[in-house]
């Protein structure tokens, strides 16, 4: 919750961020980039939704994962709880996935090694290929770049695995 999905999501898509309330359920947009245009299943971190998301894991050919890396510890433990029981799923264990480490702007946000080490990623990934990505809002720039690169990673099953 509060990790920022619907923030970065408006903004790639363009839209205007004055409106911006939590996603209570999920949404579905059409993001384009300039080499492809990814559809993007959001899915509310609200409790009483997260029991519903392997509804909407169908059909998916990659998963991307926003925390808050300035969140508390209780909070992080919590994100990395989620993140490890949907990438054990059967729909996504074998995908590739982005991790957006949000938040980088703000003063307690942990690095995106930080998080690599806290998140158990080598062993979580399993030879999968992935990217970890640290990001804001105010810098957009660097989110679109990482989101081609994603695509790259999702049209080309030679990737070598892992990049931070």
């Amino acid at each position: 919750m509060s990790a920022g999905k619907t923030s970065l999501l408006s903004r790639l898509c363009s839209e205007g961020s004055d409106r911006i309330v939590p996603t209570t359920g999920f949404s579905i947009k059409a993001v384009p980039f300039p080499n492809a245009i990814l559809n993007v299943k959001e899915l509310g971190g609200a409790d009483n939704i997260k029991k519903y998301w392997c509804r909407y894991y169908q059909g998916s050919q990659g998963v991307v994962f926003v925390l808050d890396s300035a969140s508390s510890d209780e909070d992080l433990e919590a994100a990395r709880a989620e993140l490890h029981s949907a990438l054990q799923h059967p729909q996504l264990c074998t995908l590739p996935f982005l991790i957006l480490a949000n938040h980088q702007d703000k003063p307690a946000a942990r690095t995106p090694n930080q998080i690599k080490k806290y998140f158990e990623l080598e062993p979580l990934a399993r030879g999968k290929r992935w990217i970890l990505e640290g990001t804001s809002t105010e810098r957009m720039d660097g989110v679109k770049e990482v989101f081609s690169q994603f695509i790259l990673l999702l049209e080309d099953k030679d990737t070598p695995p892992a990049r931070i």
